[in-house]
């Protein structure tokens, strides 16, 4: 394997981790409030729920502040080292784009990162995590 072969394999395992961030933040959303209906203790776990958050949290963050996710800029890095072609913007943005032919300005995408933050935030309160005591039995 060559090294061009090298920084492309590298750029695709950073996709994969890219596109496994977002199935976090999504699904996990999904879960939670389905699991609230369906009794599952686990969507509760305090460990879970702040690591949601906090991932949400930061997306949010990186869209009203104009960043692009380290991830892109890293895979992108890695795929220019690699000789092929890159795109530019937003993971979120290029991928909507190309499945969906959706164009958007970077605006509309904070909003949205907003909202969905903001339902994430709801759940804390619709379906509550458990304490991180020991006396909650869940830690």
């Amino acid at each position: 394997m060559n090294t061009a072969q090298l920084y492309i394999l590298a750029a695709d395992l950073i996709l994969f981790l890219h596109v496994l961030f977002v199935a976090f933040v999504v699904v996990g959303l999904v879960l939670i409030l389905v699991g609230k209906g369906r009794h599952w203790s686990w969507v509760r776990n305090p460990w879970f729920r702040t690591a949601h958050l906090a991932a949400i949290g930061v997306v949010v963050l990186q869209s009203w502040l104009g960043m692009i996710c380290p991830l892109t800029i890293l895979e992108m890095e890695l795929r220019e080292r690699g000789g092929e072609a890159t795109y530019t913007g937003s993971f979120i943005a290029h991928w909507l784009e190309a499945i969906l032919y959706y164009r958007a300005p970077p605006w509309v995408f904070a909003l949205c990162y907003t909202l969905f933050g903001a339902a994430v935030i709801a759940s804390w309160y619709w379906v509550r995590p458990y304490g991180f005591d020991k006396r909650s039995g869940n830690a």
